[in-house]
């Protein structure tokens, strides 16, 4: 089961964060396009993601629904047939939303930076310090924060939730498990 580290934002000035991001980079960025289905689950979120080139991956994850630095935990499952695998899960469980994004990916270090053009929302900065073995919650919070920091983001622009969530209309205090 992997780990990270997950801070999600606004984007108020796209031109500016990209600017902020490519500095701060290993290399040059990477552009994917993604269409994430997800699932009616009891617990955590379970969607199919799908890439333009007929790709895909299952991925089951659960994160506490906060602003600021939160600890993910996930398992991902390569689907090399995602049409047939997304028809079973949608007859089984039953389709929650689906969320459709641009995705601009630039690494920095241990952590990939998204710059998420999603559709229906608007963009948005995704970060994930992907944990270590060994390595501890704090560890890996404190690297966002400093990433948050220097990318220019304000406590304000912070989000809770994904954006199945934002797209739901989401508030803390209003998601039940399931649909």
């Amino acid at each position: 089961m992997g780990r990270n580290i997950e801070i999600k934002a606004r984007s108020r000035d796209v031109v500016a964060l990209t600017r902020a991001a490519a500095k701060l980079a290993d290399g040059p960025p990477a552009l994917i396009m993604q269409e994430d289905t997800f699932f009616c689950v009891p617990r955590g979120r379970l969607k199919l993601r799908e890439f333009g080139d007929g790709r895909g991956e299952l991925i089951q994850y659960e994160r506490q629904d906060s602003s600021g630095p939160k600890q993910s935990t996930y398992v991902r499952s390569p689907a090399v047939e995602p049409d047939s695998l997304k028809a079973g899960l949608a007859a089984a469980l039953g389709v929650r939303a689906v969320v459709k994004k641009r995705r601009t990916v630039f690494l920095v270090g241990q952590t990939r930076v998204h710059l998420d053009e999603v559709e229906g929302l608007g963009n948005f900065m995704e970060l994930e310090v992907v944990l270590r073995t060994g390595q501890t919650e704090a560890e890996g919070a404190m690297i966002a924060q400093k990433i948050i920091s220097d990318l220019g983001i304000e406590q304000s622009d912070l989000v809770t939730g994904a954006y199945v969530d934002l797209l739901a209309g989401y508030t803390p205090n209003k998601r039940t498990a399931g649909c």
